[in-house]
């Protein structure tokens, strides 16, 4: 969590279950540590007593295995202290009584039950579900210190530069590409949208062998796989030889105009909100606004989410001056903070932001963002349509202004959390709800679009969101207008009505092999094959 300035900008990310893994590793007990001191420090007593918390901050940086040295991404050094996994366990207890959303419904165990710091921050959480049964807590998650920097300041995350679309993560499984980062080795590899697994090193997609699947699934930098896959339209497999590396990831895709009936139309994919995604928008929102667009439509099917603070400024570019009151003192309310009852000091407003911000300075700058001016926006989405990309539909319609929502049922995640780094591990646990300036932010189980027969009006503060349902379509490229999803709404534009689509689905399989049983292969959802945002907290002022 950066903290050199005074304005924070607030963050939130989307959709993650990935495996654990502690920086300790191994099991460790809650006993008393030993006398082991750095730099004169002795490690506290971590003894483990029912329903007593020490502060977050008495553990630490104390660590089974402390990092020595330079910390390259700062440029200091490393803040880590000789502990034990103990002491690691104790700290997440106490940062979750601290600052857990909702701190009264995790259960108080003896951290020496869990055998490593992983398994014991997977219980740190509540098992309570949402008024669809779907779990309340579906965000908890770790990763490496060193991914998180290298995606949070340098927009890098390592993998292949593919995200896969999980249709079925057991036998039969169907895993397909959905996109590729620009120039990435999938790209340059021949990896194709729609491009369905059938083998990983020779091992087939519905083997037993799960952990070589995810060898290619989840890689590590500088591993070379092959792949075998379907390709629509073509009998023969395409076998793909592809080896991971840092990739630069581009969250803006695909910005183009289209003429519907006299009428430009703005299209801009976005699949982060990341620093890195700064110049992209304004680019895509300075060919809008050259163009004259009189609709925007904005593809966000697989954005998980990311910086609340570029999510206040996209909502900008996309309402304009008048829409959010940034000509004047007093913009508009985009989002609302909300802690949990220990921390609401800290509640907040964020107000739609209509400045660039300088990401090596942290400060905003008195550079003005670009704006389509609209008061209707299209907005494409999925199940991984998620957190601050929800944000932006719940932000503008608390203006009031008009979301057309394309596509299926989002994710369902009003909350978000600041990273925590401890260990050389940072960890993500729920800590703040979100409303929009109406008060409103009960989507737990996601936006769903609603056709309101040809109105496009504002259909009242719900989780209903007037629009089209319509799978995604990877039998064509995203950007393609004869795409289903883009398809669907440059026809709403041109008719105000839904088309009559034929929903899409793998080809080759049946409907009833998306309930077959089996052993699930979840991809980590942190690693940048699958698409997964950091979140980051800043403070520009």
């Amino acid at each position: 969590m950066f903290t050199r300035t005074t304005t924070p900008i607030t963050s939130i990310l989307g959709i993650s279950i990935i495996l654990l893994t502690g920086c300790g590793g191994g099991s460790g007990s809650s006993t008393n540590t030993s006398n082991n001191t750095t730099n004169g420090a002795t490690p506290p007593d971590t003894t483990w007593q029912a329903a007593q918390f020490q502060p977050a901050e008495t553990f630490a940086n104390y660590c089974a295995n402390p990092r020595t040295g330079l910390d390259p991404f700062e440029n200091t050094a490393y803040p880590d202290k000789q502990g034990n996994v103990a002491h690691e366990k104790m700290w997440l207890r106490s940062l979750t009584h601290e600052t857990y959303l909702w701190y009264d419904e995790v259960a108080d165990t003896n951290p020496s039950d869990a055998e490593n710091v992983a398994q014991y921050f997977d219980v740190l959480k509540t098992f309570q579900t949402t008024p669809s049964g779907n779990k309340k807590d579906n965000f908890h998650f770790t990763q490496s210190y060193e991914d998180y920097k290298k995606e949070s300041q340098s927009g890098v995350s390592s993998g292949f530069g593919v995200r896969w679309s999980t249709i079925s993560s057991t036998p039969p499984r169907v895993y397909r590409v959905a996109y590729t980062q620009d120039n990435s080795p999938a790209e340059i590899a021949g990896f194709k949208r729609g491009d369905t697994i059938t083998a990983i090193n020779g091992v087939s997609i519905n083997s037993s062998d799960t952990e070589a699947l995810l060898l290619g699934l989840n890689p590590t930098s500088g591993s070379t796989h092959t792949f075998t896959l379907a390709r629509e339209g073509q009998s023969e497999p395409v076998v793909a030889t592809v080896t991971a590396g840092d990739i630069a990831l581009t969250p803006v895709q695909n910005a183009q105009t289209f003429n519907v009936n006299g009428k430009t139309v703005g299209y801009v994919q976005f699949n982060q909100f990341i620093s890195a995604g700064q110049s992209g928008l304004i680019s895509a929102f300075k060919q809008f606004q050259n163009a004259g667009a009189e609709a925007l439509v904005l593809d966000m099917r697989y954005n998980g989410g990311g910086l609340v603070d570029m999510a206040a400024q996209l909502g900008y570019m996309i309402a304009g001056p008048n829409n959010t009151d940034t000509q004047t003192n007093s913009p508009k309310v985009f989002s609302q903070t909300i802690y949990n009852d220990k921390l609401s000091a800290n509640n907040r407003n964020v107000t739609f932001r209509n400045q660039e911000i300088n990401w090596d300075t942290l400060q905003y700058t008195d550079t003005i963002l670009p704006s389509t001016s609209l008061n209707t926006v299209y907005i494409l989405s999925t199940a991984s349509t998620c957190s601050a990309s929800e944000l932006i539909i719940n932000g503008l319609r608390g203006i009031d202004l008009n979301v057309v929502l394309i596509g299926t049922a989002t994710c369902g995640k009003p909350y978000g959390f600041s990273p925590a780094p401890n260990c050389g591990q940072v960890y993500y646990t729920i800590q703040f709800t979100s409303a929009n300036a109406k008060n409103f932010g009960a989507y737990s189980d996601g936006f769903t679009p609603v056709d309101a027969a040809g109105n496009t009006g504002e259909l009242g503060l719900t989780s209903n969101v007037s629009g089209c349902a319509v799978n995604d379509d990877f039998a064509h490229a995203l950007g393609d207008p004869l795409e289903g999803q883009l398809k669907a709404a440059l026809e709403h534009i041109k008719t105000g009505n839904c088309p009559k689509v034929v929903q899409s689905r793998p080809s080759n399989y049946e409907i009833s092999d998306y309930i077959s049983a089996g052993v699930a292969l979840e991809i980590p959802q942190n690693s940048a094959n699958n698409g997964l945002l950091f979140t980051d907290i800043v403070e520009p002022k």
